[in-house]
């Protein structure tokens, strides 16, 4: 038989609209994912096996070897929100199948309903 390659996993957080407002810190996340993101149940033992990239402001991504979740980095993603005080205004939607997006709140609806 024939040797398998790996199956490359591959996780998108998109960040323009909160980057362009100055709000995220998109290198300050990458950061966070590097000291936070746990192969094998540990911390710092990334390798070459987890590659954390970021293009310009607008996007974070990380790709695989190693088996992981979509999940667990949006658990970090919201982690990272509330370490910084940014969980009130942004969210972390799945776009589609392998990414995400940070959106904002949408607070003008929520303040009509408190007025009716």
């Amino acid at each position: 038989m024939a040797p398998q390659t790996p199956k490359i996993y591959k996780v998108t957080l998109d960040c323009a609209q909160a980057a362009s407002d100055k709000i995220f810190d998109a290198a300050a996340f990458e950061k966070f994912l590097h000291d936070r993101f746990k192969v094998n149940g540990r911390t710092n033992n990334l390798g070459e096996a987890v590659k954390i990239a970021r293009d310009g402001d607008s996007k974070v991504t990380v790709t695989s070897t190693v088996p992981f979740s979509k999940r667990y980095v949006k658990y970090l993603a919201k982690k990272f929100l509330k370490k910084y005080q940014l969980r009130d205004w942004l969210r972390v939607v799945a776009s589609d199948r392998n990414s995400f997006q940070l959106r904002y709140f949408n607070i003008d609806q929520a303040a009509e309903e408190a007025d009716e």
